[in-house]
């Protein structure tokens, strides 16, 4: 094959994977493509690359070929504790303010390693939240760790690593968290591992922020080495998806120099010495040792890592508390009957006052449906502040023959819960019930907001109650498996994975399911096989 065509298909199957996999080969990464399909072609039964490359382009990648070309066109380099700087501020600064605000109210934390490679970033957090928290079991503590890669995934899931994987770690992490296995392996111990949920995911093509995947209100995401593979509209997308999925004050962290900080700027730029970290909060200066334009000056952060577990005191030492930058997150308190919904200064109130009634005009009537509509492709896109205003100005109006009181306080509802504001959340979800008892979406969105407070068995009975009222609500008997299966009840998860699972046979595996903010049908069978095989 001569040059002229071999730039040609090089070019053509450049672009095939951009589209299919997300993955970004410029002209100047042509050579690592290249590289990496020669290696590919091997797998896949071809003596050359080019006529691979024309054979994979003929017809949609199946599971099998991207599985193949994903192992083959991205780099598995990773190391326990790997850029510790980010580990260190993690473990001085931004978790002892996180656990003292939790501690004694909503005490959970919810993590993301996203593109985790083999897993010795997730297994890397869970063992510095083990070491942070001598009351762990008192803890909700999500870390999901997801790849597009299922060869890593299957790797990660197994937690066996060998020397090579330790090479910058302290001695004790894995004298104390990991045990000896034959071959010169040593394998995560059980408790490190069960604080992990692992699956797959594009971060092009995948749904997130979602409820389903546990995708939404993050505290903190790690991104590390992976937005370098994508194109640079792709990484827009991917960073203002991020954004949606953390909570307010939730932090990302990214690769040292990966990215154009342009491309953050919904986000306060935090200069830590030698780090730069990305806060979703409120914007200040970005310049200099300032953090967010509050005074705090980020002095050297001592090195914690080498210190052996019970040595370290969250929230204790000399580090100045953040509470101006993080808040504290919702006003929310642990039972139910006592919340207070308190808006945050600027977001005004979460109970309009209510006019007296007045005669309902045409066009008044034209005005509050194009209120709604408004309000629900600002929620669509993402702008939940701005969807909650338009939806509070939509309840200011008279509505009864309207059929928008128990859609608009949903809305309302979904709206809050997707900026983390719990409490405000479950008392419009409230109002959507009172105004329409037997819609099983609103006790599904009932079950989602009660799980994220922590009132597990209360979710329970509002997702069997949505069940009652629609046997085929294919996402209520997922949902309702994974709460099963976090409860120990592993019989009875199977069962509603079942039921889901047969549900799914109606659907197509592109046929995007609804209420699911954008999940696939075999996103969503992907999701429960990967689930269904990690040890229990």
């Amino acid at each position: 094959m001569d040059q002229t065509v071999s730039e040609f298909l090089l070019s053509q199957f450049s672009e095939f994977i951009a589209a299919s996999l997300g993955l970004y080969f410029p002209r100047q990464r042509w050579g690592d493509l290249e590289r990496g399909i020669g290696s590919a072609a091997q797998e896949f039964g071809f003596k050359d690359a080019g006529s691979c490359m024309q054979w994979l382009m003929s017809s949609p990648l199946t599971k099998d070929r991207v599985e193949i070309l994903a192992a083959h066109l991205t780099v598995g380099e990773t190391y326990f504790f790997r850029e510790k700087r980010s580990f260190e501020i993690l473990e001085a600064h931004i978790f002892p303010e996180l656990i003292r605000s939790r501690r004694g109210t909503h005490q959970s934390l919810k993590i993301w390693s996203a593109g985790c490679c083999t897993g010795e970033e997730a297994y890397s957090i869970a063992i510095l939240l083990r070491k942070m928290l001598p009351d762990l079991q008192d803890w909700q503590i999500t870390i999901l760790a997801t790849d597009i890669n299922p060869r890593f995934l299957r790797k990660a899931s197994e937690g066996l690593y060998k020397e090579w994987s330790f090479r910058d770690t302290p001695l004790w992490i894995k004298e104390k968290y990991f045990r000896q296995k034959k071959g010169g392996y040593f394998e995560v111990l059980p408790d490190i591992k069960r604080m992990v949920t692992i699956f797959y995911l594009n971060l092009v093509e995948g749904a997130y922020p979602s409820l389903l995947n546990d995708i939404h209100t993050l505290d903190l995401i790690f991104c590390r080495n992976v937005l370098i593979y994508f194109a640079p509209e792709e990484t827009k997308k991917v960073i203002q998806k991020f954004y949606l999925s953390l909570r307010e004050g939730g932090w990302l962290v990214t690769g040292p120099g990966e990215a154009a900080h342009v491309l953050f700027s919904q986000f306060t730029t935090v200069n830590f010495p030698h780090a730069i970290l990305y806060n979703k909060g409120s914007k200040g200066p970005t310049s200099g040792k300032g953090f967010g334009g509050y005074g705090w000056v980020a002095e050297d952060i001592p090195l914690n890592l080498g210190q052996t577990e019970g040595s370290h005191s969250p929230g204790g030492g000399t580090m100045p508390v953040l509470k101006e930058v993080l808040g504290s997150g919702e006003q929310t308190s642990p039972g139910k009957g006592t919340m207070q919904a308190m808006a945050p200064p600027g977001e005004g109130p979460i109970f309009p006052e209510k006019p007296g009634p007045s005669p309902r005009q045409p066009a008044e009537a034209a005005l509050t449906g194009d209120l709604y509509r408004e309000a629900l492709m600002l929620y669509e896109r993402g702008r939940y502040p701005e969807a909650a205003e338009r939806a509070m100005e939509l309840l200011s109006h008279e509505q009864e023959g309207l059929g928008l009181q128990g859609k608009t306080a949903g809305l309302l509802a979904r709206a809050y819960a997707d900026q983390g504001r719990l409490d405000a959340a479950l008392l419009w979800c409230e109002r959507a019930l009172a105004a329409d008892k037997l819609n099983p979406e609103y006790h599904y969105l009932l079950a989602a907001i009660l799980q994220e407070q922590g009132q597990v068995e209360e979710a329970v009975r509002s997702l069997k109650r949505a069940i009652y009222l629609n046997q085929n609500f294919v996402l209520a008997h997922f949902t309702l498996g994974t709460l099963s299966r976090r409860r120990g009840k592993f019989k009875e998860s199977a069962r509603c994975f079942e039921n889901a699972l047969s549900l799914l046979q109606g659907y197509r595996q592109d046929d995007i399911l609804p209420g699911s903010e954008g999940m696939t049908a075999g996103e969503l069978s992907e999701l429960m096989a990967s689930m269904t095989q990690r040890r229990k």
